[in-house]
């Protein structure tokens, strides 16, 4: 008997990454992206950057070739497909399903004054209390851009879609979305649950411009004839699922209910927590979308936190501080005799663009305490990953105030989390423990097609051979020396 394959794919900004889990095992058997170096992100101006839909439809295809090659599997072998994707990007096609222009992508600044007029215009309190959030940059008012700037081509707009919906109509000739999407780009209204009218109204919309609504986890659609040809796979094979790159890594990770945490720390750094009742920050400083297994009858809420100061200040560290030549390990290494709060010396790291934290202002980077007779380069390499650990924490409290409780955080062990000052310090500070999984969002996506389609029961027979690679409990007898490090970065953040 022939081995039985999930298949997803991963629709990212800089690659589409492809993977094929194992049914029966859970394992992924093989894994490949495209392009191998980042992909091109258009740029005709300061603030905008767009993409080419086609060339994600390529990636993937190319991305598909190699997995299935790798494991001399066949198109007959694969029995669901589940796809993850950038959030908050802007795709337009004619009634003839083609591309109108490139997509507008989640990076893109050029609709921030759109979704900042829809904002004063119908009122916070509606905005906040309907969409959980400020219209902002997102989807709708990248839509309103198109609508006032490309008025001849906004007329031949029949559908508009999100990244992942875009690969799910390529590869079924169908067009959909879910609800999870539409929040995302601020279009689904919690209240009245339904496409939110009083928002496409002011932006002068017609609702049938909204794909038809799928649920995140069912046979959305099937794949045609054509694109079956052109990929190698069976025609009819069910596309079952599909979310957001950061719901998408919160699922990859198996956090679906209220009080789980699931956290990345790359270039820059997501906190995403699951809350069960209706909440929002009234501020804007994270925000709420419906998580993946959202439904009208149950209430989950996905809320984001991101920090752009991530690992960006701890290569900006290597660098420019760190001992020429010197590894990410050995940095680790190298700084794990100085004490925690590092002598006194804080790190700010807000020095990559705008925070939404801070209500979207630019503090930059700043370094504070030190002492030219006692810190060395090593105080510093741990101030910043303290810095960065306490920018998550400042966020953390807000989702508290959300009444989130905030017990356990999963993370994939990759980027920051390969650190042991970096955990340490997150689970002292937090409270909360740290499990480190061996896992990502193509292969997440994979599993929610198994779900999607039948295959698993449910998300905990589907994740029920996710690998846990490290589990990190917080330190009690040290936690108040973390405590009272924190408490010294907001005390000097306060000041900025």
């Amino acid at each position: 008997m022939s081995k039985q394959y999930l298949l997803g794919f991963d629709v990212g900004s800089s690659s589409v990454k492809a993977s094929l889990v194992d049914v029966e095992t859970g394992a992924c058997v093989a894994s490949a992206f495209y392009p191998e170096k980042e992909a091109q992100i258009i740029a005709v101006k300061t603030g905008w950057a767009e993409q080419d839909p086609q060339t994600w439809w390529e990636y993937a295809k190319l991305s598909l070739k190699k997995i299935m090659t790798d494991a001399n599997a066949s198109g007959e072998d694969i029995k669901a497909i589940g796809i993850s994707y950038q959030m908050h990007g802007l795709v337009c096609v004619d009634k003839d399903q083609q591309v109108l222009r490139n997509s507008i992508i989640w990076c893109d600044s050029r609709a921030v004054p759109y979704g900042d007029n829809a904002f004063n215009s119908i009122g916070s309190e509606k905005c906040l209390s309907h969409l959980l959030n400020s219209p902002g940059n997102f989807t709708a008012a990248k839509l309103a851009w198109v609508k006032e700037n490309e008025p001849e081509l906004f007329e031949k707009i029949d559908k508009i879609m999100l990244p992942g919906d875009y690969l799910a109509m390529r590869l079924s000739g169908t067009i959909n979305t879910t609800i999870s999407g539409l929040s995302e780009g601020m279009m689904w209204d919690f209240k009245e649950k339904r496409p939110a009218k009083f928002l496409l109204d002011h932006f002068g919309f017609d609702e049938s411009i909204i794909a038809d609504i799928v649920p995140t986890f069912s046979v959305q659609s099937e794949v045609s004839a054509a694109a079956a040809a052109e990929l190698g796979l069976k025609a009819g094979t069910p596309i079952s699922y599909r979310g957001g790159d950061q719901p998408n890594n919160a699922l990859s990770l198996n956090v679906f209910n209220p009080g789980e945490i699931a956290s990345t720390a790359g270039t820059s750094g997501v906190v995403y927590g699951v809350l069960g009742e209706v909440n929002y920050d009234k501020k804007s400083r994270v925000n709420t979308f419906a998580h993946v297994n959202y439904a009208e009858d149950l209430t989950r809420l996905g809320v984001l936190l991101c920090i752009n100061g991530t690992g960006i200040l701890n290569a900006w560290i290597r660098r420019n501080v760190a001992p020429e030549g010197i590894s990410y390990a050995d940095m680790n290494n190298f700084m794990e005799n100085i004490p925690i709060g590092s002598d006194g010396v804080t790190i700010i790291p807000f020095g990559n663009g705008a925070e939404r934290v801070l209500e979207n202002r630019e503090v930059g980077c700043s370094i504070s305490g030190i002492n030219f007779n006692k810190h060395s380069k090593a105080h510093l390499m741990r101030a910043a990953q303290e810095g960065i650990v306490f920018s998550f924490c400042y966020g953390m409290e807000i989702m508290q105030q959300m009444g989130m409780d905030i017990q356990k955080i999963h993370a994939g062990k990759a980027n920051m989390f390969l650190s042991d000052i970096f955990r340490n310090t997150l689970a002292g500070v937090s409270g909360a423990t740290i499990e480190l999984y061996e896992t990502d969002g193509s292969v997440g996506a994979a599993k929610g097609a198994g779900m999607g389609c039948g295959i698993y029961k449910d998300h905990v027979e589907a994740f029920s051979t996710l690998k846990k690679l490290a589990v990190i409990e917080p330190d009690e007898h040290l936690r108040s020396a973390y405590l009272n490090a924190y408490a010294v970065w907001k005390e000097r953040l306060a000041k900025i």
